[in-house]
């Protein structure tokens, strides 16, 4: 049940700004636990005798669908229940299966374990969307939003200079029960274990009291939110397809930007790793939380598709900057293109969570959001670090994997300009919409 105590006044505190801290906290575990195969690709390809290919399915396929397909039915879960208890189980869930990736001696047993992994994070960012949309007002929502989004960048971060440290001094483990890990093994100790402190940490939330919704719109059949997404359908499909599409390329540079730099540079994987985390750590931080600002600005402006357009601007800056990246004669060239390349992929995420809360009401806000992750998901998760490899494997081969994310980059994100400016006209008619049904509670 809410907390009486937190009112629609809990904007205002300190105390909302604790709970976005929270919750960011909680997605950079789940980066860190999510992105750190990037790093572990010649180890585990060497160990377990697999393609890139294959490989590709670890990082996208085996996380994606069990994330996306319980995506729904546990926003549903949070539309009509705690949201603070479903997200700090289910972080305990993706940390346990994270360490347990420790103990796996084949492909098998690594992609059952990379399931439990995506179970575990199918919890985490519908509750997050919607609980935010309880604490925030609109003019601050894009802010609030990019917070939360800031675990994608730190965690993403982290787990590349984890995951670099962690390859240059571990060693091969001897566990009871379990036998000798190795190296690459243990790195997933490192990265999972603390992840039941933050589910801990979890439980210091308070349920807010949801903000327009009465026992009638909570107890509202499934039917009624696909009536509302089918008469918004346009609206839906440019916002959840533009930005998964987007996210396809995020996907695919950072399963394959280590791998990349050590075939076409020489270097080694730990050393470009602490690279890319200090420059998601940084620029791509920076880039988040200036889109949450640029976003908020369109909004107290009266620009009510402020998000869209933030997105819109995303695209554009990461068709020059992510499509030239791969294709620099230099290392040196290239990190100075990567670093413009983080700030654009960081851009539009808070904007674009806030955007899936304010498109929807409050008594279906869970749901939403989960069918814009669900398809971000399919298509980023399945799609991105996948179809880099099959253009390496049989089309450029592995020694121009540049190659492919310049395709791949270049492609997709003039795919995500035109789908997000498509949507510009329905989504300011979906927001009109909603007011509408609100008044029909």
């Amino acid at each position: 049940m809410p907390d009486p105590a937190v009112d629609s006044n809990v904007s205002s505190s300190r105390y909302a700004w604790y709970v976005a801290g929270v919750l960011a906290l909680a997605n950079v575990s789940g980066n860190i636990d999510r992105q750190i195969l990037g790093l572990l690709v010649k180890p585990i390809e060497a160990d377990l005798g697999i393609t890139d290919t294959q490989m590709s399915l670890l990082q996208g396929f085996a996380f994606a669908v069990f994330y996306a397909l319980l995506g729904i039915p546990i926003a549903r879960l949070a539309d009509r229940s705690n949201r603070r208890n479903i997200m700090a189980s289910g972080v305990a869930l993706w940390s346990i299966f994270t360490a347990l990736q420790a103990a796996t001696k084949t492909y098998g047993q690594l992609l059952a374990a990379r399931l439990g992994v995506g179970v575990g994070e199918a919890t985490l960012n519908a509750p997050s969307v919607s609980l935010l949309a309880d604490y925030f007002p609109r003019e601050r929502l894009s802010r609030a939003m990019s917070v939360y989004s800031l675990g994608v960048f730190f965690g993403s971060g982290a787990a590349y200079y984890i995951g670099g440290w962690a390859l240059g001094v571990a060693a091969a483990w001897r566990l009871p029960v379990i036998g000798t890990i190795r190296p690459w093994q243990s790195v997933f100790i490192i990265v999972g274990l603390p992840g039941l402190l933050i589910a801990l940490l979890m439980l210091t939330i308070r349920e807010p009291v949801r903000r327009d919704v009465d026992q009638v719109g909570r107890d509202a059949p499934f039917s009624v939110f696909i009536d509302y997404v089918r008469a918004n359908l346009r609206a839906y499909a440019a916002h959840a397809v533009g930005f998964g599409v987007f996210a396809m390329v995020n996907y695919a540079f950072a399963a394959w930007i280590p791998t990349f730099f050590f075939r076409t540079y020489g270097w080694t994987e730990a050393s470009a790793a602490r690279v890319m985390g200090v420059l998601t750590m940084t620029i791509g931080v920076i880039g988040v939380v200036s889109g949450g600002a640029i976003s908020d600005r369109f909004t107290r402006r009266g620009i009510v598709d402020g998000p869209m357009r933030v997105g819109m601007i995303a695209a554009a800056g990461m068709l020059v900057s992510a499509t030239a990246f791969p294709l620099m004669p230099t290392p040196e060239l290239a990190i100075g293109c990567l670093a413009v390349v983080n700030f654009f992929a960081a851009l539009p995420w808070g904007a674009a969570s806030a955007a899936a809360a304010e498109m929807a009401p409050s008594a279906l806000r869970a749901q939403g959001a989960a069918l814009y992750f669900f398809v971000l998901s399919l298509i980023s998760g399945t799609l991105g670090p996948t179809i880099v490899a099959l253009f390496t494997d049989h089309v450029f081969g592995k020694a121009r994997v540049g190659y492919s994310l310049a395709v791949v980059s270049g492609a997709g994100m003039l795919g995500a300009l035109l789908l997000l400016a498509s949507g510009l006209g329905a989504y300011r008619r979906a927001l009109e919409f909603r007011e509408h049904w609100n008044k029909r509670l």
